[in-house]
């Protein structure tokens, strides 16, 4: 497994690479959800490229950049066991030379949902995985379904910019109790752990009331409100049933639904969702 830090070593590596390239984009720390992306790369490309870059311009002021986890020891042991060909590693400054000041932006869907509690989140997020794209030049780039809006927000990047790029999706890897995997799930006390699992139990709720029946959305969102409620540590930054292309709210559900929603347990936010009708 070779591990390139530069941009110029990483494009010396892929020039020399023939055949399919699968890419997967990670800021590290890595558990059984990235693993996943790394083996259906593996399954599908005669070359596999991982990165490990924590991307400062997605983080906001305040937010927690400086304390996200990082063991790249750890993350390269996992990669080679995973048959990784290339990691590509590189350090702030090789990605924004002199600092930076061109920005790749997505507008409409990056308003909403994470995009409105995190404004500039999304340009940070577009503006790394379009220079990620150019320096490894992958056929097909794996994310994981956890990542809604920005798997949603890429997908429009892609075809706007009229890339050929395959970006492939896989399902949220989760914990044996529901958790959604997640590297932020290091910060989580043992109670904090356990309040964690009312995300998935809303949107569990969630699914349950489609399944049996309900299309108005609002009924859909009050019961997951209430569920969230009736625990201590949670507090919601929101709860969404929106239009799984547009991510606008829905009244009714006529077909597919993204529910989705972004809770705080003491000092963690965390999110997950659920497609429903998929």
């Amino acid at each position: 497994m070779h591990v390139a830090t530069t941009v110029a070593e990483m494009r010396t590596l892929r020039r020399a690479m023939s055949g399919d390239v699968g890419f997967v984009p990670t800021m590290g720390y890595l558990h059984e959800g990235h693993l996943s992306l790394v083996r259906a790369a593996r399954d599908a490309n005669p070359n596999v490229v991982a990165s490990i870059f924590v991307n400062p311009t997605q983080f906001g002021p305040g937010e927690d950049f400086d304390r996200y986890p990082r063991d790249e020891d750890r993350d390269l042991s996992l990669l080679r066991d995973e048959r990784v060909d290339v990691v590509f590693m590189p350090s702030v400054e090789e990605m924004y030379p002199d600092g930076g000041s061109t920005f790749v932006v997505v507008e409409g869907i990056t308003d909403v949902l994470e995009g409105a509690h995190r404004p500039t989140h999304f340009r940070g997020v577009t503006t790394v995985v379009a220079k990620l794209f150019n320096i490894v030049q992958p056929t097909r780039a794996y994310f994981g379904q956890k990542d809604a809006q920005q798997l949603a927000v890429i997908r429009k990047m892609m075809r706007d910019l009229l890339r050929d790029i395959e970006i492939v999706a896989l399902p949220t890897v989760r914990e044996p109790d529901g958790l959604a995997m997640s590297s932020r799930n290091a910060y989580l006390s043992p109670e904090e752990r356990q309040a964690a699992l009312v995300l998935s139990k809303a949107l569990g709720r969630a699914k349950e009331l489609f399944d049996d029946g309900v299309r108005n959305a609002d009924p859909i969102r009050s019961a997951m409100n209430d569920l969230l409620g009736a625990e201590p540590l949670a507090r919601v930054d929101y709860v969404s049933v929106a239009d799984t292309e547009t991510l606008q709210e829905l009244e009714t559900i006529a077909g597919n639904a993204l529910v989705s929603l972004a809770v705080r347990i003491g000092k963690t936010r965390l999110i997950d969702n659920v497609k429903l009708g998929a």
